[in-house]
C-alpha cells in the first residue's frame, strides 16, 4: 500500500481503514488538501490561523473528505474561536481554571481505547461542583483534551467517544445549564 508523509507512524490497518471508511487515498491527499486551502478566500471575514497540510487533513477526515464539508468545518472551528475570544484565552494546561477542571476529573481520559481504537472521555455530571468550576473552564478543558488528542492520527481516524454520566446530578446542577451555555457547548464540541 502506498502512502504518503502526512501519513507517516499509521498502521497498515488504520491506512485501510481510512481508505475503507474515510475515502482517503495517499495518491490525491495533496490535491485534496490544496482543494480545501483553495476554499479559504471565499471567507474573507474568518481569520484562518492554521493552514498547513496536517491540520487542514484532519478536517478532511472528520467529513470523510468531501471537500465543501470540510472546508465548512474548517471554516466554523475558526469562526467559532474567533466570535468566542474569552474562552481560548490561555487555552493551556497550566491555566488555573482547566487546571482544576482537569483534576477534578474534568474530563477524564481513559488509557485503553474501546474496540474500533477511539478514545474514550468520561464525565460524571454529578462530581460537578460549581463552587470549584465554572462550566465555562469544564467546557475548555474538555475543548483543550480533544484539541490535544486530535494530534494523533490514529485517533483523527478512529474519533472519539465521550461518555456523560448525569445520575445523581441535581437540580441545582442542572440549572446553571441555561440555553446559551449549552449552545456554547455544542457548537464548540461539533
Amino acid at each position: 500500500a502506498k502512502m504518503t508523509h502526512l501519513q507517516a507512524g499509521l498502521s497498515p490497518e488504520t491506512i485501510e481503514k481510512a481508505r475503507l471508511e474515510l475515502n482517503e487515498n495517499p495518491d490525491i491527499l495533496h490535491q485534496d488538501i490544496q482543494q480545501v486551502r483553495d476554499m479559504i478566500i471565499t471567507r474573507p471575514d474568518i481569520g484562518f490561523l492554521r493552514t498547513d497540510d496536517a491540520f487542514i487533513l484532519r478536517f478532511l477526515r472528520a467529513r470523510k473528505f468531501h471537500q465543501t464539508e470540510a472546508f465548512r468545518l474548517l471554516a466554523q472551528y475558526f469562526q467559532y474561536r474567533q466570535l468566542n475570544l474569552d474562552m481560548f484565552k490561555n487555552f493551556k494546561a497550566d491555566d488555573p481554571g482547566i487546571k482544576r477542571a482537569l483534576t477534578d476529573g474534568f474530563p477524564g481520559v481513559l488509557e485503553n481505547r474501546d474496540h474500533c481504537g477511539r478514545k474514550i472521555l468520561l464525565l460524571f455530571a454529578a462530581n460537578w461542583d460549581q463552587s470549584r468550576n465554572s462550566f465555562i473552564d469544564i467546557l475548555r478543558a474538555i475543548l483543550l483534551s480533544l484539541e490535544v488528542l486530535i494530534e494523533d492520527q490514529e485517533l483523527q481516524i478512529n474519533g472519539f467517544i465521550l461518555i456523560i454520566d448525569w445520575s445523581n446530578f441535581s437540580f441545582k446542577q442542572a440549572s446553571k445549564l441555561t440555553p446559551s451555555i449549552l449552545k456554547l457547548a455544542i457548537e464548540g464540541l461539533q
